[in-house]
């Protein structure tokens, strides 16, 4: 049984019947909402502290929209079943539990001294790159074992931040380290599926086809790959920042061939450009934070990895994919418009406020501001769909 055959035999509940389904609904809603809990906090009328916002974007957030992503791509790629019904309810149950014992963490003393709300956060992606590894080597699918390997790493970047916490510091080491993974997974992920759905659109129309993968990719992908490692290990040593300089410039001569000017009539096409154009600035902006660092601050190029690629690119991929695995068309409706830019609004304005000390809290709130908007939009817009069987199901 196919892949396909297996999510249209399933007759569970509907959220439980694909992988994206249940994490792109709920983390988008969980990003809704800690964004305000953060900056209520940061302005001083709660508790949740940096260290949480951190955390919850990185590997709550992120995460969960990773793992969605993944165990609907996997199968899809190792022709193996799909993870549907009981075992993805108990795998998105671990990842609720996380984000309750994170909360309970930030807002409880007793629970922060404890080891427990670690165990339970740590497990999700340790389950998951169980699942992942499994799924891989029993397809014997080598081309995927890069992915593998890096949702390994976040795990153990996860696992890392919670035994920097406990050990009374701050996860600065395994939070580079994650972001790292998140952004080359972007890198890697995003390189495949932003030409190729530019290639399916523009030989539709006959417009320009984006240039073919091959040794230019590679030698981007290992130059991203070293200035992220670089940048995790020594933050502020110059051959990072050369590194990271160089990577942010490769990359978006690697956007510039996919020819994404020629989908500027389909949205759901341009937001993946847009989000990979994210990425490459990020890169950049790290650069000269470490080489320039009295005239670029390192949060300037944090936030245009978080907010602008992370942010930007997950919500095309979440739109887009949710969109084709319930069988509506595969066109840009005007709340995905608007959602997209929010999205964008949301991580200008973050980056910009790096820039403005003076206007670092009003652009701080609105960014959060748009940044929730975003992805409440998503939630209103997609829930009814998320939540319901696919489109002509027989």
């Amino acid at each position: 049984m196919s892949s396909a055959a297996a999510i249209r035999a399933y007759r569970g509940p509907a959220v439980f019947s694909i992988g994206l389904r249940p994490f792109f609904l709920f983390s988008a809603l969980w990003s809704a909402i800690a964004g305000p809990l953060w900056i209520y906090a940061f302005l001083g009328g709660g508790q949740v502290g940096l260290g949480w916002h951190v955390h919850e974007m990185l590997f709550g957030y992120a995460g969960g929209i990773i793992v969605g992503f993944l165990l609907t791509a996997v199968p899809n790629w190792t022709g193996r079943l799909p993870v549907v019904g009981l075992p993805l309810a108990l795998l998105f149950s671990l990842w609720l539990a996380g984000r309750a014992a994170m909360l309970a963490v930030a807002l409880n003393a007793e629970a922060a001294a404890t080891t427990w709300p670690a165990i339970i956060d740590g497990l999700f992606l340790v389950a998951v790159a169980g699942v992942i590894w499994r799924e891989v080597l029993a397809g014997r699918n080598w081309r995927n074992l890069p992915v593998a390997m890096m949702v390994t790493v976040l795990a153990l970047a996860n696992i890392g931040f919670h035994l920097e916490a406990g050990a009374g510091g701050v996860g600065n080491l395994s939070t580079r380290l994650g972001l790292s993974v998140v952004s080359l997974l972007i890198a890697l992920i995003g390189g495949r599926v932003t030409p190729s759905f530019t290639r399916n659109w523009q030989l539709k129309r006959g417009g320009p086809l984006p240039a073919v993968a091959g040794r230019y990719d590679t030698i981007t992908l290992i130059v991203t790959a070293a200035g992220l490692l670089a940048w995790s290990i020594q933050p502020a040593h110059p051959t990072s920042g050369a590194l990271l300089l160089a990577a942010g410039v490769l990359n978006l001569i690697r956007l510039i061939r996919w020819r994404g000017e020629a989908t500027l009539a389909e949205p759901l096409v341009l937001i993946l450009h847009l989000g990979y154009l994210w990425l490459a600035a990020g890169l950049v902006l790290l650069g000269l934070a470490v080489l320039a660092p009295a005239h670029v601050l390192p949060s300037v190029g944090v936030h245009a990895l978080t907010a602008g690629a992370i942010g930007v690119m997950t919500l095309a991929i979440m739109t887009r994919s949710s969109r084709g695995h319930t069988g509506r068309p595969l066109t840009a409706g005007k709340t995905d418009i608007l959602i997209y830019g929010l999205i964008n609004a949301a991580a200008l304005t973050r980056v910009v406020g790096g820039l403005m000390p003076d206007a670092y809290n009003p652009l701080l709130i609105a960014s959060v501001g748009l940044w929730s908007a975003a992805f409440l939009a998503f939630v209103i817009s997609y829930a009814p769909i998320l939540l319901t069987p696919r489109l002509g199901r027989g």
